[in-house]
């Protein structure tokens, strides 16, 4: 069995609430953000169980992207790890992975418990709290078991979140320098503006290998701050000079892509620097949003899919549009049944 896409992230359960204005403020929370959990955030999941009507739904960035790609590609194209525990929050993301035909090789972990995000809705934003749990003991060595290594050889591309580097970035780095040497198509997405502070490092390590960056505007004016460009709100600018950075495999010239929610998507490539191009975004009506929880990460998924479909880059932020959008009006990062068409 291969599969064309193999995607890596950390796997979590989303425990969603509404009407969450009292809970940022009690936590010190932004209304549309992503964080790790601190130790003052720790009680939030069990008030957030205990104390509000919660919806739980499958998350984790990369899984939700991955589930979007399985979505609109044919059965078995999408495969998808990270680490889990042995408990009903694992068997929950299982059972969502199945509908959309997402098939996983998590690496379970007896006795431990998978990971969960806090997502406090207010309005049309999110803001996102995590605690990781088991999903940063992910062991590099997954990749290389008789399970998953025919998997990660039988890929042709590849799609990794950005959350991925705050405990693996050595796993990450062998996976995108082995797709880099072999001419393979390797997918980094920034996933939040801490990651391009905090890890820059780290994430441009990475870069070098990377053929298509994927982040929103929060997650472009970071990089640009951290890296001292003269305008961190230039998106057209920041995509040239990120496009323009080095990379191992030059043959490939390096795509970057920022969202802008239901602004415009912003594309530049490393071969056509000074061309760059603005995609424009259907927007929906209030009425029609019902939660934008996961819609960059159904942006990937149909971006993503797309490109492993032989689709042009045009078509494939499209696609990515199109899958965004009906993402929005699902309850967390979900999609539409019975399907409806993307390519």
């Amino acid at each position: 069995m291969t599969y064309s896409l193999f995607v890596m992230g950390n796997p979590l359960l989303d425990i969603q609430v509404r009407n969450g204005e009292k809970l940022l403020e009690k936590y010190s929370l932004k209304a549309d953000d992503a964080i790790l959990a601190e130790e003052k955030h720790a009680p939030i999941y069990e008030e957030l169980i205990k104390e509000h009507q919660v919806t739980y739904v499958a998350g984790g960035a990369a899984q939700n992207t991955a589930r979007g790609a399985a979505y609109i590609l044919p059965p078995k194209s999408v495969v998808y790890t990270g680490a889990v525990g042995d408990d009903a929050f694992a068997e929950q993301l299982k059972e969502a992975n199945k509908r959309e035909g997402l098939d996983e090789v998590y690496l379970v972990k007896k006795g431990e418990k998978t990971g969960a995000c806090a997502v406090v809705l207010t309005g049309h934003n999110r803001s996102l709290v995590t605690t990781l749990r088991v999903a940063e003991k992910f062991e590099k060595s997954h990749l290389s078991s008789p399970q998953v290594a025919p998997l990660v050889e039988g890929a042709k591309f590849f799609y990794v979140e950005g959350y991925f580097l705050t405990h693996g970035t050595d796993t990450v780095l062998e996976l995108s320098s082995n797709a880099s040497t072999a001419s393979k198509t390797f997918v980094l997405n920034v996933s939040a503006p801490f990651i391009a502070q905090f890890f820059k490092v780290q994430l441009d390590q990475v870069l070098n290998y990377t053929d298509i960056l994927i982040g929103n505007e929060s997650e472009a004016e970071a990089y640009a701050t951290a890296a001292g460009f003269p305008d961190p709100k230039d998106l057209k600018d920041i995509a040239r000079r990120i496009a323009a950075l080095p990379k191992a495999n030059p043959s490939k010239p390096r795509i970057v892509i920022f969202t802008q929610g239901a602004d415009s998507t912003i594309v530049v490539t490393a071969d056509k620097p000074d061309e760059p191009k603005t995609y424009p975004v259907h927007k929906l009506t209030d009425d029609q949003i019902v939660d934008t929880n996961g819609a960059g990460d159904a942006f990937a998924g149909g971006f993503i899919g797309a490109i492993v479909a032989g689709k042009s880059l045009d078509e494939a932020v499209v696609a990515g549009h199109k899958l965004g959008g009906a993402c929005v009006q699902q309850v967390g990062p979900q999609y539409p049944w019975p399907k409806i068409a993307v390519l």
